[in-house]
Parts: structure tokens; C-alpha cells; sequence
């Protein structure tokens, strides 16, 4: 189980007199309220997309502009109140879990998109907006953000710059660092920076490089300054299913060997394929063991060329059936499955974890048998989907919350997954970030010195260890739990 620090007793005490002071710092307007304080209604922030657990907040702060961010900082600091911030709490790994004597700073109420630039290919947008939303916006000119979560309906972009979100088209764009040119933040003295901007390069440290994926435990981020790129002329997809997971891992490993770069190249297993299908009707080949969503783009004559291309290197592997979608409409059938995924697998299992790490794409085949007999000896499901492409893999764990045992084994079946994936030469997380779920195991990453460096960079830009405390470190060498008195 996650445990998490003590919370301030002196903190806890001064309730009220919080919530007072934080409602005169923002009192609410056209939207709304500005702090709820009241326990009933601390509810829905008590846990985020890590749902196995829970813990309600002292307050909760609805800003609409970074000035009210900075005011709010400026209070909890010089108050020594630690600090959580929120988008959407679609964070799979607790990274917007509050603790007992913690505010919460929710910035959805900060979704606008303030400037859009096709001639440089930006756009300017608060942290609220929606991944989802700022594709939306620039699509009918021809543009589109290339990173693409499968949450990307909620998620916000402060969120996925704080956990580097990646998606199913990171393969060829990039994940969230990538599309980046700048950040608007505030620090937890309550000064607010700009790092980069509307130009491709800043001068100096790469401080924008640092603060992405840093998992609000340096400042909070308030604007986004992002690449739009141009859409491609058109793209399709193609399935291609196969009698093993073994052999469809060996599949991707000759796709990425062979220099093609598609856009997006997705892997699902039979537990998976059987969900999606029953909750997409997408048409996936329920004898398959494992399957494969391939998608290229670009003019007709190239994504014929590609897709044939992908056609031979698939065939090596004696597949059950290969599909190209002939039509837009059919390359969104085959994905419908896929997007619908996580949902998909919650209706055949009461609860599952999503577990998230990075392994060499030449691992596949060995990584993939290992999962198998680990879920034969833990005694628990494993449905398999993830970024093949990357290897970015996100088995998850089905197992039964209102058993203890059963969550116990899922916890410990992950732990076991994340070690494998350092022990082939990957790593603890590829888009999820570490929050509390992988906090335990940064010592099988990193050396102490390693994690002695990283905490003098959060404590240079923290000092009191207030902001988003008690993630990303191992508690037992955590300053977040010596500023607990």
C-alpha cells in the first residue's frame, strides 16, 4: 500500500481561517465559487484516474488567471501549506492524489486558448484547455497537436506537460517535449516566469527541457505555448493479427528495424481484442492472440507504397489476417476499438491497473513472455495494450479492489513488471510519470546519487518541499515528511 506523509497538525488546526484567507485571494466570478471547503464536496477531488486510493484535501482552489495562481502560492508559502495542482485528475499514476493538509489548485477553470499562429505554427493556451481541445480549434484551418493520450478527450495540456504525455502518433511526432516552445509558470513563492516562447530555441539552460515532466513539483504551469503542425494529406490504418504474442512483438521489432517510422503502431492481446471488440464492434479478429494497429499517411501514392511495405514485413510472421482500411471511415472503425480501450477492459474486470514502462523495442518478444508467466504464478489477468512503436508498454492488471489480497498481488504483480522493464534496459514510466504508484521503485532506476541530485533541483525551486510533496522521491528519504511537524 501507498503511504503517504503525516499531515501538519498546526495546518489542520487553521482550517477555516485557510479557507477564509484563500476566498479572499479568489473569490469566484462568472464560473463560480473560487474555494470549496466543504468536506461532502472535496469529494470528487479526493483521487484521480489512480482511483485504489484516496485521500480529500484540506480546500480546493478554482483560479481563472495566473495572477490568482500566484497570490494563492504566495499565501501557502509564506503559511508553509503544501500545495497540489490539478487539471482534469486523469493521472494513472496518483499524480494529483491531495494529501489531508494540502490545497489543491484546480486550473480547469483556465481553458483558454489565447493566440493561434498558423504562419509560425504555434498556438498560445492556458493549462485547462483539453489535448483534444487545441486540435479542435486549429483543424478546420488544416492543423493539428500531434500528441494524442488516449485521454486526450479530458486531459489537459498542464497535465501533459507535467507527465510528458505521449499517445498513439508519438511514434513519429514525438511525446509532449517535443512540441513544446514555451511555459508560463509560478513558482511557489508566487513569482511568475516565462521559460522559452513563440521562437524555436531559448538561449541558456534548458529549462523548459527540466520543467517537462516534472510532475508539478517545481512550479505550476499556467500557459502553453505549442507547435501546431500541418495535417497530413490523408492516412490509413491496417490490421494485422497473429497466433502469438510472441510473434507479434517479433513483428514490431522487423517494422522498426526495417527504417519505416509510422505514424502510430499499437499492440492489443486476446484479453484485450475480446474487450474492445464486445464494447466497439470494430471487427477485430477474435481468434487472433495478438494484434497489431498500423497507421501511415501522407498522399495516396505514399501510404500505398508503405502499406505494402508493412503488408510483406507482416507476412514474415504468418498472420491470421492483415487488413488495410480502404476509406477514412474504415481506418476509424479499427481505431474505435483502440481509443475505447481502457474503458473496454473496466467493463469485464471490476478494477484494473494500468501500469506504464519502457522497454527496447528488441525486447518485446522476451518482455511479453515474462508478463504471461508472471500472470500464470500471480494468479491475475493481464490485458495487454500499448505504444508498441516506443515501447511503451501499459499492461493492466484485472484484480477485485474490495479484496485486499487481490489488490495486494495486482501491486505486486506491477512492481514486478516496472523491475523487469529496468532490468532489459528500459525504464519505470514512459508517459503515466512516477506520482505515488512508482515512488517506491525509483531505487531500482536510479543510484543514490542519482536521486540525491534530483532532489537538490526540486529543493533549489522548493526549498519547503510544499509543492505536489510525497510524489516521485521514496518517503524514507523524502524532505516532504521532515516539514511534517
Amino acid at each position: 500500500m501507498i503511504r503517504l506523509p503525516d499531515p501538519k497538525p498546526a495546518v489542520l488546526a487553521r482550517r477555516d481561517e485557510i479557507v477564509a484567507a484563500l476566498r479572499a485571494l479568489v473569490p469566484g466570478g462568472p464560473l463560480g465559487e473560487g474555494v470549496i471547503g466543504e468536506a461532502l464536496r472535496l469529494k470528487p477531488y479526493e483521487t484521480d484516474g489512480l482511483s485504489a486510493y484516496r485521500q480529500p484535501p484540506l480546500a480546493v482552489v478554482l483560479p481563472e488567471t495566473t495572477e490568482q495562481v500566484a497570490a494563492v502560492l504566495r499565501y501557502c508559502h509564506a503559511n508553509g501549506i503544501r500545495v497540489v495542482p490539478r487539471g482534469a485528475g486523469t493521472s494513472l499514476s496518483g499524480g494529483a492524489l491531495p494529501l489531508a493538509d494540502a490545497v489543491v489548485i484546480g486550473l480547469m477553470r483556465m481553458n483558454r486558448i489565447l493566440e493561434v499562429d498558423y504562419e509560425n505554427r504555434l498556438a498560445v493556451v492556458e493549462a485547462g484547455v483539453t489535448n483534444l481541445g487545441i486540435t479542435n480549434h486549429v483543424a478546420g484551418d488544416g492543423f493539428f497537436y500531434a500528441p494524442d493520450p488516449s485521454s486526450q478527450l479530458a486531459c489537459m495540456i498542464g497535465g501533459n506537460v507535467n507527465m510528458n504525455s505521449g499517445g498513439a502518433h508519438c511514434l513519429k511526432y514525438g511525446v509532449t517535449a517535443n512540441n513544446l516552445l514555451g511555459l508560463r509558470l509560478v513558482t511557489i513563492e508566487g513569482e511568475i516566469l516565462e521559460v522559452g516562447g513563440q521562437h524555436l530555441d531559448a538561449a541558456g539552460y534548458d529549462w523548459l527541457g527540466l520543467l517537462t515532466g516534472s510532475e508539478g513539483q517545481l512550479a505550476i504551469v499556467t500557459e502553453v505555448t505549442v507547435r501546431i503542425l500541418r495535417a497530413a494529406e490523408g492516412q490509413r490504418a491496417m490490421l494485422a493479427a497473429f497466433k502469438g504474442t510472441e510473434i507479434a512483438g517479433a513483428a514490431v521489432d522487423a517494422i522498426i528495424a526495417s527504417g519505416i517510422i509510422p505514424v502510430a503502431l499499437e499492440f492489443m492481446d486476446k484479453p484485450c481484442i475480446h474487450a474492445c471488440e464486445a464494447f466497439a464492434h470494430a471487427g477485430y479478429p477474435l481468434e487472433a492472440e495478438a494484434m497489431l494497429i498500423i497507421e501511415v499517411e501522407g498522399s495516396t501514392e505514399e501510404q500505398d507504397r508503405l502499406l505494402g511495405q508493412l503488408k510483406e514485413i507482416c507476412g514474415r510472421f504468418d498472420p491470421i489476417s492483415l487488413k488495410v482500411a480502404q476509406s477514412a471511415e474504415e481506418s476509424l472503425a479499427i481505431w474505435k476499438g483502440r481509443k475505447g480501450a481502457f474503458g473496454a477492459v473496466g467493463r469485464i474486470s471490476p478494477d484494473y491497473l494500468c501500469m506504464d514502462g519502457t522497454i527496447p523495442t528488441g525486447e518485446l518478444p522476451h518482455v511479453l513472455k515474462r508478463i504471461g508467466e508472471m500472470s500464470a504464478a500471480y494468479g491475475l489477468q493481464v490485458a495487454n495494450v500499448f505504444h508498441a512503436g516506443d515501447g511503451n508498454l501499459h499492461p493492466l492488471i484485472m484484480f477485485d479492489a474490495n479484496d485486499p489480497a487481490s489488490f495486494h498481488k495486482a501491486e505486486a504483480f506491477g512492481a514486478d513488471i516496472l523491475k523487469l522493464c529496468v532490468e532489459v534496459g528500459g525504464c519505470l514510466t514512459g508517459e503515466h510519470g512516477v506520482g505515488v504508484e512508482k515512488r517506491d521503485l525509483m531505487g531500482v532506476q536510479f543510484t543514490p546519487a542519482e536521486l540525491a541530485l534530483q532532489r537538490a533541483v526540486k529543493g533549489a525551486f522548493d526549498p519547503g518541499w510544499l509543492l505536489n510533496p510525497a510524489k516521485v522521491f521514496p518517503l524514507e528519504d523524502n524532505p516532504a515528511l521532515q516539514h511534517a511537524a
